[in-house]
């Protein structure tokens, strides 16, 4: 007997896949987006919903549970982390005093991940919050070339970051998904 859950998928006509092509909310209809600016928008949207999925219909205990000691990694520290992160972006484009921290000292938002409901609403109302506000302050800059901030980021340096920064959770929440219940990525 094992305490590992079964590996298994949404997916039916592709059972190895996270949900079939047709069910996929990532999947659009059409042509690819025209231009850098809509391409690069379009990669963060679908590796932040990726993240949704993967953080989907999971209660609270199963968001908090924590991958392998020493880490304290979870989905909800995840969700929590990148909010912090886009917090911590606008504070990188801006010429003004630093925004606070949202969760205190430094891994706060892991350490502080915890399984209850009413923090798991708080987290995905952060990241939503902290989601806007950023693609608000950008979308005041469409010159990728434009360099923002004391630091000098070009708009295409901060929008190529923030699509790695999500690409490289997403990887880490299929491991983290899968050890909850088995469901796998795609």
């Amino acid at each position: 007997m094992s305490d590992q859950p079964a590996r298994w998928s949404q997916a039916n006509v592709y059972p190895d896949m996270w949900a079939d092509p047709d069910d996929d909310p990532r999947n659009s209809d059409g042509v690819s987006p025209d231009g850098e600016l809509a391409t690069l928008q379009d990669f963060l949207t679908n590796y932040r919903m990726t993240l949704r999925m993967k953080c989907e219909g999971l209660d609270a205990e199963q968001l908090a549970r924590r991958s392998v000691p020493p880490s304290t990694m979870s989905l909800l520290g995840l969700l929590r982390h990148l909010a912090e992160v886009e917090r911590d972006w606008r504070n990188w484009i801006s010429d003004g005093e630093p925004l606070p921290k949202l969760y205190g000292a430094r891994d706060a938002d892991f350490n502080g991940a915890v399984a209850d409901p009413a923090e798991v609403d708080a987290a995905y109302s952060d990241l939503a919050r902290e989601q806007a506000a950023t693609d608000a302050a950008l979308a005041e800059h469409p010159d990728l070339s434009e360099r923002l901030g004391k630091d000098g980021f070009a708009v295409r340096e901060l929008l190529v970051h923030r699509i790695e920064e999500y690409a490289r959770h997403c990887g880490q929440a299929d491991l983290l998904r899968e050890c909850i219940d088995g469901r796998v990525g795609q």
